[in-house]
Formats: structure tokens, C-alpha cells, sequence
């Protein structure tokens, strides 16, 4: 049935986590839904707490490497190809790691903003993310980036004694605070990206969802809007989504593989 849905185009896809562990970027949650790690950074800590900034840039410090050097793999290129084809017009992402854009994607939505982007929060100057890592360095000298465990989103398992001793550099425009230029735990998607999302799923003829369990009502609340809009909603993923209930059809599989197979089945040009 995916593959009948993509016969008669445009589709929205709507991609999650599950499509980037291919890349070596670890998900959240298991195949139950339930978290496999501690919950994400909440955007009001973050906002109210020197201590968990620090936190947040010694962790982040680390993890970028995983980030920076992530190659998209074979689910990302065939994605990247059904664009090029016209089947899929755009993807929605809730992934903030670039990696559609690395494969060849133009049509593009980062719901939840982009790790490679940093935001002062003071003049709201956009600051490239290798440049701030290479402020963290410089104020952080005695600190290898490279020695912890990754976790999702660009994050790092490391040393709680690290994290409290972690020098935060300032914007250097204004002195504000530095934040990743990505939506939170506890934040909201701004409105305009919502509306804009809404609008190309009422221009599509459906909605797949790639690698996500649809936990979070950010992405959740697009799959329940082609619902009831009477659109055609479908899945490829490892494990339930908060979606199933109403799902046309899904497949349990690694994203990469059962792309990989839509892709050798050659879906003919229209």
C-alpha cells in the first residue's frame, strides 16, 4: 500500500529519529515507545539555569562529533530520489541533524530547527555551530570534545564533574545566551512552521511516516490533521506510534531497508 501511495503523488513524509540510527545517531525510544534514555533538556531549565547550560554546552561539546561527521545513509538517498522524481514533494522533519539536506533533499522542513545552527537569544544573531564549538574549545582548552558516549540530537553522556567546571562563552555580539537554534522539550514549534506544515499536507495526497513513533504531539498532531482530512496516513517504523490506531498501513521494518527495497523495485517514472 506505501508503494500505491507513492504511485499517485504528492506525498508528505514526516521523519523521525528511526531514520538517522542507520547514520549512527541514537534514538530515544525503544520499539514500546518508553524512553531508552534520560528525557531530553527542558527549554525553560535551560532558560532559568546557569547549571544546566553548562550542562547542555559540555554534553553538546561532545556530541557534536557524532553530528558533524554523520553521513545520511541509504533511507535519507531514497527519500532524497522520490523528491527528484516528484513523488514526495516535501519532508517534514522532526530530525535536527541535517542529514536530508546531506542527501540531496531540497524540500525540506526542520520542525524542530537544526543542530548546525546557533541562536543568541539576546540580538538573535544566527551563529554557524562549528564556530561556537570552536568557542567551547577555546574557553575549554584542558577538554578533549571526543570523550563520551553520543546520545540523541547531537548529545553526549559525559562526566557530571566535566559539566559543572564547563566554561559557557557569550555571543560575541552582544554577550547574550547562546542556544541551539532547535525546538526544546517544553517549547513550541512556532506557529507559522505549524501552519505552513498544515498546508502541505491539505496539498498532498497523503502522509508517510518515516522512522518515528509519533510520541511527541508536535509531530503526532500532523498525522491526526491528514486523518481528518480524510488523507491517507501510513508508516514505516520499528515498534507502535502513538498513530496506529488509524494508520492505512505499516510496515515494521529499518527505514533503510524496506527503502532500500521500494527503491529496487524501480517505481516507474509517470
Amino acid at each position: 500500500m506505501i508503494r500505491d501511495l507513492l504511485e499517485h503523488p504528492p506525498v508528505v513524509v514526516l521523519s523521525g529519529a528511526g531514520l538517522s540510527t542507520a547514520s549512527g545517531i541514537p534514538d530515544y525510544r525503544d520499539r514500546n515507545g518508553r524512553w531508552k534514555h534520560a528525557k531530553p533538556i527542558d527549554h525553560s531549565d535551560f532558560l532559568r539555569s546557569e547549571k544546566v547550560r553548562k550542562r547542555y554546552w559540555a554534553r553538546s561539546f561532545a556530541g557534536w562529533q557524532t553530528i558533524a561527521r554523520a553521513v545520511p545513509n541509504h533511507g535519507h538517498d531514497v527519500l532524497a530520489q522520490l523528491e527528484q522524481q516528484g513523488r514526495v514533494s516535501t519532508v517534514i522533519t522532526q530530525n535536527v541533524d541535517g542529514l536530508h539536506q546531506k542527501a540531496g533533499s531540497r524540500a525540506v522542513v526542520e520542525l524542530h530547527g537544526g543542530l548546525a545552527r546557533v541562536i543568541c537569544l539576546g540580538c538573535l544573531q544566527i551563529h554557524p555551530r562549528t564556530s561556537v564549538q570552536e568557542w567551547l574549545q577555546a574557553a575549554n582548552p584542558d577538554v578533549a570534545p571526543a570523550t563520551a558516549e553520543a546520545a540523541p540530537d547531537g548529545d553526549a553522556r559525559a562526566v557530571e564533574a566535566l559539566c559543572s567546571e564547563f566554561r559557557v562563552p557569550a555571543c560575541p555580539d552582544c554577550g547574550g545566551l547562546l542556544k541551539p537554534d532547535v525546538v526544546f522539550f517544553g517549547d513550541s514549534v512556532p506557529k507559522d512552521r505549524a501552519a505552513a506544515c498544515r498546508g502541505l499536507i491539505d496539498a498532498a495526497r497523503g502522509l508517510l511516516i518515516v522512522g518515528s513513533s509519533l510520541m511527541v504531539y508536535s509531530g503526532f498532531r500532523f498525522a491526526e490533521y491528514a486523518h481528518r482530512q480524510g488523507k491517507p496516513v501510513m508508516a514505516v517504523n520499528l515498534g507502535q506510534t502513538r498513530a496506529d490506531a488509524f494508520l492505512a498501513a505499516k510496515v515494521e521494518e529499518a527505514c533503510e531497508v524496506f527503502l532500500g527495497r521500494l527503491q529496487m523495485s524501480r517505481i516507474d517514472e509517470r
